[in-house]
């Protein structure tokens, strides 16, 4: 793992050596790893690290850009799409816009309180690797059996399931539908590091058993804690990273030796979303909020 700056390091990777870059940007809100800046010279210099992700990029190889929204005055600027352009310019192409979903985030007063992020999966060319057999999912109806034509009366379907789409729901079955339901790295996640914008090994994990084959490389530029770097290393890939903080590093550096040792705690893949039970406290509506003017739990309540 490289620390400093991810154009340095790009510097020194040959052309067309990675398999799979997997990622989340500074999203310029101003973290404490980050400089706030406007928002074109934010996405001019993240156009020049694109670039030289495009140059290191396998021609088979695939780029999942995870990243959210940029808040200025109150105004939402969607950063998904103010990156496709970026991509597009270099004649990449994209093949998936990837819902994450999660229950807890930054609230809001004056606007809806934000609890999704997305991916955007692009490929350098036509030529790519998709693992279908690798994220197949349970058919809901596997009984179903063909009504006509040469194969009536056999099943329809594979028995190692359905292609998913490109909805992931994970409360319905995992890699189900393009919601992935995975919940963020808060407070009480097995996961949960000094980070304040970590993302979850689950969630890179996917990418790397889809878009990837044991050994390949798996690169992620801005590796904060070592999450994708981690994904890869369990699934027996390769994996580069690099990272301006070195506590980060030095912490990124911890977890991947416990990997190795068997004793890092991680939030497995298709591990149930936890729902608390109708008798947990924390489900409980506060009698204070049932004895004053009308909410939307009393209203909730008094429907039939």
């Amino acid at each position: 793992m490289f620390t400093g700056d991810a154009r340095r390091f790009l510097a020194s990777i040959p052309d067309r050596s990675i398999k799979l870059i997997v990622t989340s940007p500074p999203y310029n809100v101003g973290k404490a790893y980050e400089s706030r800046k406007a928002i074109k010279s934010y996405l001019d210099d993240q156009g020049s690290v694109i670039s030289e992700l495009c140059r290191v990029l396998r021609d088979d190889g695939s780029i999942c850009w995870q990243t959210g929204n940029y808040i200025e005055k109150g105004e939402v600027y969607p950063l998904d799409i103010h990156y496709y352009p970026l991509f597009k310019s270099l004649n990449l192409r994209l093949r998936g816009r990837i819902i994450w979903k999660f229950g807890h985030g930054l609230h809001a007063s004056r606007r809806f309180s934000g609890r999704y992020e997305t991916i955007l999966w692009f490929t350098k060319g036509d030529r790519y690797t998709f693992n279908l057999d690798a994220i197949r999912v349970p058919s809901k109806y596997p009984g179903k059996r063909a009504y006509k034509g040469p194969a009536k009366g056999k099943p329809s379907g594979n028995p190692s399931g359905k292609n998913p789409s490109d909805v992931w729901d994970l409360l319905n079955a995992d890699w189900d539908t393009k919601i992935w339901d995975i919940p963020n790295v808060k407070a009480r996640h097995p996961e949960k590091t000094a980070h304040p914008a970590q993302f979850p090994v689950e969630l890179a994990e996917r990418c790397v058993l889809a878009l990837t084959n044991r050994r390949d490389i798996v690169f992620d530029p801005y590796a904060g804690v070592g999450s994708t770097m981690i994904a890869a290393l369990k699934d027996g890939r390769r994996a580069y990273g690099s990272e301006a903080d070195p506590k980060y590093v030095e912490i990124a550096q911890d977890r991947i030796n416990r990997l190795v040792k068997g004793d890092l705690k991680l939030r497995h893949l298709g591990t149930p979303v936890y729902v608390p039970g109708a008798n947990e406290r924390v489900a409980q509506i506060p009698s204070e909020w049932l004895n004053g003017h009308p909410t939307s739990y009393q209203t909730t309540l008094l429907e039939p």
